[in-house]
């Protein structure tokens, strides 16, 4: 009976977690450059009364398993819509890639959010992120505004002119990618950052900086509320498989009397 509890139990867990992962998702449809997770299920251990190939007869093989765990939770890195914003410091990527960003540290994150800002530093003006992180061009180095200039033009390249300029550095936004990008670890506000299972970055080559737009989330509504009703059902058959447990705990221990 106590197998059959925690069976009952870790499918509990496991459809509230994936509960949980659905009404993040929903939470973030109208964020700029979120990506949709999923939770992802395996079966746990199993036991064996007797050792596989051996005679199948009524003592025979034997293995009982005990219920679901977590196997991992996945990002889906699929585009999102992009939106016309006519904000020249709008920055969308159409195709694959992440922005390049570094704190004050030299701490290196990557982000699909492409928001951007004028930041004022001591009369010196540099490319920001939403959240005040610094934009890197592709040589590593902070993007600084000229002091005489009175706009940005950004390319499809990612290369970047300033209005009213009389230079014009060369100067282009970093979009990088991976090889694999379901081992980048999310570090919250849209970023993310490299780890050994992501492996290497590298330039992009399939991809388009359009100015002037915005990437969304790539939520999808109705995928999301259909996964909803299912792990609700899930949950509640599981809910139910724990009760009957309980009751028939209760009606063994009540024979003893």
């Amino acid at each position: 009976m106590f197998g059959a509890k925690m069976t009952a139990a870790a499918g509990i867990v496991g459809q509230q977690r994936r509960l949980d992962v659905i009404a993040n998702n929903v939470a973030h449809v109208n964020t700029v450059g979120f990506r949709s997770a999923r939770v992802d299920f395996k079966d746990a251990i199993y036991t064996a009364g007797v050792t596989p190939g051996s005679a199948r007869t009524p003592e025979g093989n034997q293995q009982r398993g005990h219920g679901v765990v977590i196997g991992a939770t996945t990002k889906n890195f699929a585009g999102g819509e992009i939106q016309l914003t006519g904000r020249d410091l709008d920055v969308a990527i159409n195709g694959d890639g992440f922005f390049t960003l570094s704190d004050l540290s030299g701490n290196i994150s990557y982000t699909r959010n492409g928001v951007f800002h004028i930041s004022h530093e001591r009369g010196e003006r540099f490319l920001v992120e939403a959240n005040g992180l610094y934009v890197l061009d592709a040589n590593g180095e902070r993007i600084l505004m000229p002091g005489d200039a009175q706009g940005i033009f950004i390319d499809q390249s990612g290369g970047i002119r300033w209005h009213d300029h009389q230079m014009q550095p060369e100067t282009t936004i970093a979009v990088y990618s991976f090889v694999n990008k379901m081992g980048l670890l999310a570090s919250g506000n849209g970023t993310y950052t490299q780890t050994p299972a992501s492996g290497e970055r590298l330039p992009s080559q399939d991809m388009q900086v359009v100015q002037g737009a915005l990437e969304m989330s790539n939520v999808n509504l109705m995928e999301q509320m259909t996964t909803m009703i299912r792990t609700q059902r899930a949950f509640q058959l599981a809910s139910r498989a724990l009760t009957t447990v309980d009751e028939m705990d209760a009606i063994a221990n009540n024979m003893r009397r």
